[in-house]
């Protein structure tokens, strides 16, 4: 039977041992945060900024090329077309396993013995 101190003092060993694990964790996670601002800082010294260029040209919206409908219609045509056409063509293949040896012989195996049981008790032997 366990005592109310035993008890209590396993509880302490698992609260401390957890409180040390994440203790742990939690500095790993800040040296590991600190490298990545370090590096970031040191990257962003290396790079030069560049200058900037003003360039006062008038911006004008992309114009996207308008598809007519006949032809999108068309086009969609020809792409369900060609999907049906290659869904047609794919069957599922016929997978058969091979039988294993082992079971093979060990069918033929308890034949035999069979056989030969049926041969010990009519008497030839």
């Amino acid at each position: 039977m366990v005592s109310v101190s035993e008890f209590v003092e396993g509880l302490n060993i698992t609260v401390l041992g957890v409180t040390v694990v994440f203790a742990v964790l939690t500095i790993l996670a800040l040296v590991l945060y600190f490298v990545g601002w370090l590096e970031r800082r040191l990257v962003e010294k290396e790079t030069p900024a560049p200058t900037p260029t003003p360039v006062f040209t008038e911006a004008k919206p992309e114009e996207k090329p308008v598809i007519p409908p006949r032809d999108l219609a068309v086009i969609t045509a020809a792409i369900l077309a060609y999907t049906a056409e290659k869904a047609a063509q794919l069957r599922p293949l016929p997978f058969r396993r091979k039988v294993s040896d082992s079971w093979r012989l060990y069918g033929l195996q308890t034949q035999m013995e069979d056989v030969e049981d049926f041969n010990y008790e009519i008497g030839k032997w």
